[in-house]
């Protein structure tokens, strides 16, 4: 497998957690988002949407990371990414969304730039955008965290889609001075799965892209 990441992007961050967590070798390719690789005519070939990250297995390519963890999941179910009962996936995938749906779409790097640049939003204003929408998705998480959390995981006691997308936007979060002291939960989760060598390999830091 090949994967085409950037070592700050959450979206691939999520994909790099769950190819690690199953135990999958893969390629990195790195589209560097700062210098505009992401819309080189070569790179858009892959993904036409100009987005990190896409996934190349044999003659296919996938992008979209929910995607591309479901596919893993359907080809490589062990370990499990989604619990056993219908009610329980969709608790799990209703979590994961929250993150990849509703909280990342309105913080990531194209919305920023937007911000700055056509709209003419200074610093401040595009952190306070971004804090903004932080506190209201993390305030949900929380609030419902509170009832499905073990502690060390969003949902129930193992890892899941749920976590595999909430480590990332922690990491942005903090990137980005978020105050997380009103997310207790949300935080113990995280300090946990960082000490998992999966969500650690993963972690941008760890990449070969990152400066």
């Amino acid at each position: 497998m090949k994967l085409y990441t950037y070592y700050r992007s959450s979206a691939a961050y999520r994909v790099r957690i769950a190819l690690n967590l199953k135990g999958i070798a893969y390629e990195q390719v790195p589209v560097d988002l700062r210098a505009g690789a992401q819309r080189a005519a070569e790179y858009l070939e892959h993904n036409p949407q100009g987005l990190v990250p896409s996934l190349q297995d044999g003659g296919a390519t996938l992008g979209q990371s929910l995607a591309i963890i479901e596919y893993l999941e359907e080809r490589h179910p062990e370990p499990p990414l989604l619990p056993g009962t219908a009610l329980d996936r969709a608790r799990v995938r209703a979590l994961a969304l929250a993150v990849a749906c509703d909280l990342h779409p309105l913080n990531n790097q194209r919305v920023l730039n937007y911000l700055r640049g056509p709209l003419g939003q200074d610093e401040s204003a595009v952190e306070a955008w971004y804090r903004h929408w932080i506190a209201e998705g993390f305030r949900a998480l929380e609030q419902t965290a509170r009832h499905t959390s073990d502690g060390h995981h969003l949902y129930g006691g193992h890892v899941t889609l749920a976590d595999v997308c909430l480590a990332p936007q922690v990491f942005n979060a903090r990137r980005f001075n978020c105050d997380l002291a009103p997310y207790p939960t949300l935080c113990s989760v995280c300090a946990y799965l960082e000490t998992l060598p999966a969500f650690a390999a993963a972690a941008p830091a760890a990449q070969p892209d990152a400066p």
